[in-house]
């Protein structure tokens, strides 16, 4: 049985912390909105560190996220941004009062190693989300997703993608995150287990070479093979390659699994972008797939 943290409430604890990359400025409307929630927000004190293109050295990042894994006043921990970094500290957790009272543990992008690293070893939840360096430019349907995810209240998206979908419907165990971090784990104890869940992907910033090479490596792996559905969300701010490639992100990932024969949607509102919506890890979802029209129900919070 995956471990379900206890959903926070009015005058509950959150934490930020900097697993990663150091903040470029002030995070005050991020924590303005936490708090707007009900919460009680603590500041990490990699939170506005700097060592190089760090938020402090690797051993005040562990620390810092330590302090708060520990603290059984602290109900939520939420990353200030990703960038890279997570990798560098995640070996040197000790998660053994976390599994005594487990917490939401809340980013994306780069933290996806620490959502991933929860799932794999610890059989925890968490939740793939928008983080408070990236609350200013979020829309207002993101944030309350994120809240709604927080609080245990029901949660459900519906909207139309722009590619063709592979119709159909699924049930199963989310997992997923950001495609290059998910590569990255492949072979490590941070590793999702893929058998018979329902994955989502994103990814920013790659070329549609680089995106090609990383799909097929998990089709080799023989991962996407053993899905139930798949989510694809934003691959934005593609890099111009001087020959082109010659598909797209969707194109390219829709031949390379339509013989599966699972539903497969895109344009799922997950990413690197401003509608990037809450995302449970490890709970149990419904996908209701059209050509074009996609429902998506988080089963676990159903009330």
């Amino acid at each position: 049985m995956i471990k379900q943290p206890p959903y926070l409430k009015k005058g509950d604890k959150i934490a930020i912390v900097s697993p990663a990359k150091k903040l470029p400025g002030k995070i005050d409307e991020g924590i303005r909105i936490l708090e707007s929630w009900g919460l009680q927000v603590l500041l990490g004190s990699s939170v506005y560190a700097a060592e190089n293109q760090f938020a402090g050295s690797d051993e005040l990042r562990a620390g810092d996220l330590q302090q708060f894994l520990d603290d059984q006043e602290v109900k939520a921990i939420i990353a200030a941004r990703g960038g890279y970094g997570t990798i560098r500290i995640i070996d040197q957790l000790d998660f053994t009062n976390f599994k005594e009272h487990p917490k939401w543990i809340i980013g994306f992008s780069d933290v996806t190693v620490l959502l991933s690293h929860l799932l794999a070893k610890h059989n925890t939840m968490s939740i793939h989300a928008q983080m408070p360096y990236t609350f200013p430019d979020a829309t207002p349907e993101s944030l309350e997703s994120l809240r709604k995810s927080l609080f245990g209240e029901p949660l459900n998206y519906e909207y139309n993608s722009k590619h063709p979908n592979i119709p159909g419907q699924a049930e199963g165990i989310l997992i997923g995150g950001n495609l290059m971090l998910l590569v990255m784990l492949s072979g490590s104890e941070s590793e999702m287990d893929y058998t018979d869940k329902i994955l989502f992907l994103e990814d920013v910033g790659e070329q549609e070479y680089a995106i090609d090479r990383m799909m097929r490596m998990l089709t080799r792996s023989g991962k996407l093979a053993k899905l139930k559905g798949l989510i694809v969300g934003a691959f934005n701010e593609i890099e111009e390659e001087q020959v082109p490639f010659g598909q797209t992100p969707e194109s390219l990932i829709y031949d390379l699994v339509k013989e599966y024969g699972y539903p497969v949607c895109f344009n799922f509102p997950t990413g690197h972008i401003d509608d990037n919506k809450a995302l449970t890890l490890g709970q149990q979802v419904t996908l209701d797939i059209n050509e074009y029209a996609v429902t998506f129900t988080n089963n676990s919070n159903k009330k």
